[in-house]
């Protein structure tokens, strides 16, 4: 290897072939930078990172596409420069939230409450859904907001300013928090507020009924559930928890709520009558 190489070491994996790691220190800071196949590309890597954690003039936007230098470390080094924090994740403080940055062109915006977890979670993409891996399980970053994994943006969420890269609090707000519930409109009577309709999957989507309230849309959805696996009907039904309901309340929904009749007919053998 060519010593001239600055910020370059040399080591060698179990099977001794060798590779090459580059690093740097920046504000007393030993900084790893990653692993490259040959010295050359190392020191670009290095040249890079110091090009970022020096030149004060330089932000997110001027990463050089061409670097090997990870566009993440990128990030944490203009960070570090600007704010005096080194996070190892894609991160830029601002005065009242962070941007995590899942590419040049795109950032995710957060609360500073949630600064704590985001700089040690790497947050993944996988179709459109965002999530991280947490005790060794893939957690959707929405699940934070009470938003549930089969939640439909639109329907069961929404983004209040319409930037679905807004991840504030008070930028997402719950529109059903339960499962098989869709809030609508009341159009009888002349009352204003919404109502809740509950349906019910088998094969096909069948309506349980309309109800006042969330919390009995939610039990009612429960109900059904348990009255399709008394008739026969196994299929695995996400079941909705109601937080702050005793036990003896919910037994008094669950007991005085109707059902559509259509539910009580719906059999294995006939599961389309």
């Amino acid at each position: 290897m060519d010593h001239r190489l600055t910020g370059v070491s040399v080591t060698k994996k179990k099977d001794h072939s060798v590779y090459y790691r580059a690093s740097i220190t920046f504000r007393k800071k030993h900084i790893s930078l990653g692993s490259f196949g040959d010295a050359q590309t190392a020191h670009r890597a290095y040249e890079d990172a110091r090009m970022a954690a020096e030149h004060a003039d330089l932000s997110i936007g001027d990463y050089p596409t061409c670097s090997p230098l990870a566009f993440g470390k990128w990030v944490s080094l203009v960070n570090f420069r600007d704010n005096g924090i080194y996070f190892p994740t894609p991160i830029y403080l601002k005065k009242k939230f962070f941007l995590y940055y899942m590419e040049p062109a795109q950032a995710l915006k957060f609360d500073i409450d949630d600064l704590f977890y985001y700089s040690t979670k790497k947050i993944m993409r996988r179709g459109g859904h965002l999530f991280v891996n947490d005790y060794g399980m893939q957690f959707s970053i929405l699940n934070r907001y009470g938003v549930k994994n089969y939640a439909v943006p639109g329907k069961d969420y929404r983004f209040i300013n319409g930037d679905s890269t807004d991840f504030r609090y008070e930028n997402i707000e719950i529109l059903n928090r339960f499962h098989g519930i869709t809030r609508i409109p009341r159009s009888t009577g002349g009352s204003q507020g919404f109502c809740y309709k509950v349906r019910i999957h088998v094969r096909s989507n069948y309506v349980v009924g309309t109800y006042d309230t969330e919390e009995e849309a939610a039990i009612a959805y429960n109900k059904a559930a348990d009255v399709l696996k008394k008739n026969g009907i196994n299929r695995n039904f996400p079941l909705n928890y109601i937080e702050g309901l005793s036990p003896a309340a919910y037994a008094d929904i669950y007991s005085r709520l109707k059902l559509s009749p259509k539910i009580y007919t719906i059999f294995p053998n006939n599961p389309q009558s």
